[in-house]
């Protein structure tokens, strides 16, 4: 009791007394101050609560989504509710509806409480919830592009069409680490490392909140990083399920880029929906409060997940009833409930406040940050917008962008004889996947669930419409062999015609065979099995009977286990859910007129039981143990992170580093040559991977520590390439959770170039981040 009240005495200090990662503006904060001052107790707990917009609907009308102005009175005029979400009816609607509805609710919000509305959409690959708005690659390719200036400018671009329908916060980006393969959410994320997830991380939050976390002018919006955190390493596999994440991984790598974001100005955090080590997410106060708020001096707004306080009490068993739960959420950290359908939050915590067990100064810190998020977007000076006052919306400039995107995040694994590119040749297309707008966009499409885009984008190319403007009509056969049935669940799939399919190959040349999986999001995504359904591996069966080369393309949200087939096939494409333009990007890199340039960001397993991750431990990797205990363990994945071929070849050489001996206050920078050593122009990701040889406590085998893209190289053209390593990012954390780095060697890698450098001191750092 004595760490809880000093630590909400702690939080409501203010803000001029704390270290912060956001420099606050002194007008801003006295602004706040005085609207704080003039609310009532209803008003400051409905700032607290968010509801989805079915809420508020006119249920009377049916032809289209229509606002309840009863029901305004009720969710803004009786309970001063302060933020709304999600798509009416739960699918995407043309900007200029979303500025019909946007500016009804901030003109109620404004007329009823005098505090504008923060209305909150996923936005996590583009305008996905808006008509006609343009839709990049999901995160994991533009995580396996390791280009960074991509995820900044598509992120900015997102911005910018979400402003055009007037919406001012976006749950975006995506930071859990995909390290479980089996998770349904593992295509959000930009891949399973944690350094990468922080640079991306980073990237996406300054494209689009721009420079001044502050004051976010017109054209951008406010992030929402999520989610908060260790939620991508659930044990069972399964979504919305446990995990046991250590002190150490959580800290060193889960927290890594959450860490960098909000030293990035990241506004608002969203928490990750399980638990962890038997604590819900939503109820740890050490992680809420002390690691991201008072460690950080954060000044930002923490919002739940999806109904998440209610399953405290009802799915995660630690409250006994819902206002138990809110309780504890509460004095836990969080600012915002995303209820999402019911308005007794409001209640419900009155009664918490009037018994005493919501201290009235807890509410006070919760409410600032709100009105702070709100102040710092502007949203009271400028609550809604002007579709017209946005000319680039799902603009051909825009269009480009994410094309280039999509060409620069399909990653190339196998190209056996050179069989791509493909010029000049009868190609079948076949695969439930060819021609499907949903598989090339998965989840958070239009819907949650990404079901209808081909509704919604049918001036854009599936993969087969992509083949045939590239090579012509007369030249593809299109004979699908397997296909989905769409109206069942993601997984299920019609009466395989496979038949059909091996008869259309025999008057071919080569074999296009786009396979993978179905759209779906989150827990409906769930599944028992990781291999690529026994339906499309039979289907590649059959052609491989042929005798015709084939080109595997793998659409997929997640890694599908395809060892029995992948020896069948002459060339392997890992399109992962490239977007709206991935058709037309593959066809560009499959007929050579764009070249690959992408890396795995994630391990592609070979086998069920052998999940393993890059930055396995070493005696993860053992050939023989002799004697009377004798065993091997060896790490046996289909496809490595950070793989990734081109029709070009590179050669690496020369490594140097300026500073072999090193502490942690230096700055080490590394320098090597690449030469395109091949015959056509390309560009090359230079990955800069650290092994720590002897440490106290068993060290990862190896680990990402920098990476940059080459500038595009012309054959026998060579560049000399610069990365940059604080000698503080060798540190690891120890058993006592404490950052320490540790004399001693440190083998360097990238590419064939391999040298050593030797840390000549011990550092502790006894504050929690280095």
């Amino acid at each position: 009791m004595k760490r809880l009240i000093f630590s909400l005495f702690l939080m409501a200090m203010p803000w001029a007394m704390q270290a912060q990662v956001i420099k606050a503006d002194a007008k801003i904060e006295q602004k706040i101050e005085k609207t704080l001052s003039k609310m009532t107790l209803d008003e400051k707990i409905g700032q607290m609560a968010e509801l989805n917009i079915d809420v508020v609907q006119d249920r009377s009308v049916r032809d289209r989504f229509q606002l309840s102005e009863a029901l305004l009175d009720t969710v803004i005029g009786k309970y001063k509710v302060g933020s709304i979400l999600n798509v009416p009816n739960g699918e995407a609607i043309p900007r200029q509806e979303w500025q019909e509805i946007i500016t009804a609710i901030q003109k109620k919000s404004m007329k009823e409480i005098g505090i504008p509305c923060v209305y909150g959409v996923d936005q996590i690959h583009g305008t996905t919830y808006t008509d006609g708005g343009t839709l990049f690659p999901q995160g994991n390719n533009m995580g396996a592009s390791f280009n960074r200036q991509l995820v900044r400018e598509g992120s900015r671009i997102s911005a910018y069409e979400s402003k055009a329908a007037s919406i001012p916060w976006v749950y975006a980006p995506v930071v859990d680490l995909g390290r479980e393969p089996r998770w349904s959410r593992m295509w959000e994320n930009f891949g399973e490392d944690a350094y990468l997830n922080a640079e991306m991380g980073r990237e996406s939050v300054l494209g689009f909140q721009g420079d001044d976390p502050n004051h976010i002018d017109k054209w951008h919006v406010a992030a929402c990083m999520k989610h908060f955190m260790g939620y991508g390493v659930p044990t069972s596999g399964k979504d919305r399920t446990p995990s046991n994440i250590s002190v150490q991984d959580m800290r060193e790598k889960h927290f890594a880029p959450f860490l960098e974001a909000v030293r990035n100005g990241a506004l608002t955090v969203m928490v990750n929906s399980q638990s962890n080590n038997g604590m819900p997410l939503h109820a740890n106060y050490e992680y809420l409060t002390q690691w991201l708020k008072l460690d950080l001096g954060w000044d930002g707004m923490i919002v739940t997940d999806w109904a998440d306080i209610v399953n405290l009490w009802s799915r995660d068993h630690i409250a006994k009833s819902k206002k138990d739960a809110i309780r504890i959420a509460i004095n836990a950290g969080i600012d915002m409930s995303m209820d999402p359908y019911s308005w007794d939050f409001c209640t419900l915590l009155k009664e918490l406040v009037v018994e005493g067990q919501g201290p009235i100064s807890r509410i006070d810190v919760a409410v600032r940050r709100v009105l702070r998020l709100k102040y710092r977007k502007g949203l009271f000076d400028t609550p809604y917008y002007n579709y017209k006052d946005f000319p680039l919306f799902g603009s051909e400039e825009h269009a480009a962008k994410a094309l280039d995107a999509a060409r620069e995040a399909i990653v190339l694994l196998k190209n056996q004889n050179n069989v791509l590119p493909i010029k000049s040749k009868k190609i079948l297309v076949t695969g439930p996947n060819a021609n499907s707008m949903r598989c090339l966009n998965g989840g958070w499409t239009s819907t949650w669930q990404g079901k209808n885009s081909d509704k919604h984008y049918p001036e854009r190319n599936t993969i087969l419409e992509a083949m045939q403007l590239k090579y012509g009509n007369d030249n593809i056969v299109y004979e699908p062999g397997v296909t989905y049935n769409d109206a069942g669940d993601w997984w299920q799939e019609n009466e395989p015609q496979i038949g059909k399919a091996v008869e259309a190959a025999r008057g071919v040349d080569v074999i296009v065979a786009v396979v993978g999986e179905n759209s779906y999001c989150e827990t409906p995504g769930n599944l028992d099995d990781l291999s690529l359904s026994l339906n499309q591996r039979n289907l590649v069966k059959a052609l491989a009977e042929t005798g015709k080369p084939i080109v595997l393309v793998l659409n997929e949200g997640r890694p599908r286990l395809i060892s029995d087939i992948e020896p069948l096939c002459a060339a392997v494409v890992d399109a992962i859910l490239p977007g709206n333009y991935g058709g037309d990007a593959l066809a560009d890199l499959l007929s050579g007129d764009a070249n690959f340039s992408a890396k795995l960001p994630f391990s592609y397993p070979r086998h069920q039981a052998a999940l393993t991750k890059y930055d396995y431990k070493p005696c993860e990797q053992v050939e023989t143990m002799s004697g009377a205990y004798n065993y091997n363990a060896v790490v046996s994945v289909q496809w490595a992170f950070g793989y990734g071929l081109s029709y070009t070849t590179f050669e690496y050489s020369n490594l140097r580093v300026d500073r072999p001996q090193f502490t942690a206050n230096d700055v080490l920078t590394f320098t090597v040559d690449v030469r395109n050593s091949g015959s056509v122009a390309g560009r090359e990701p230079v990955l800069l991977f650290a092994s720590d040889l002897v440490a106290s406590l068993t060290p990862d085998n190896r680990r990402l520590r920098a990476f940059e893209k080459t500038p595009l190289l012309q054959p026998g053209e060579t560049t000399t390439m610069s990365l940059r390593l604080k000698g503080s990012d060798l540190a690891f954390v120890g058993y006592d959770g404490h950052w320490v780095l540790e004399a001693g060697d440190f083998r360097i890698q990238t590419g064939t170039e391999v040298l050593t450098v030797t840390c000549t001191a011990d550092r502790r750092w006894e504050e929690p981040n280095k």
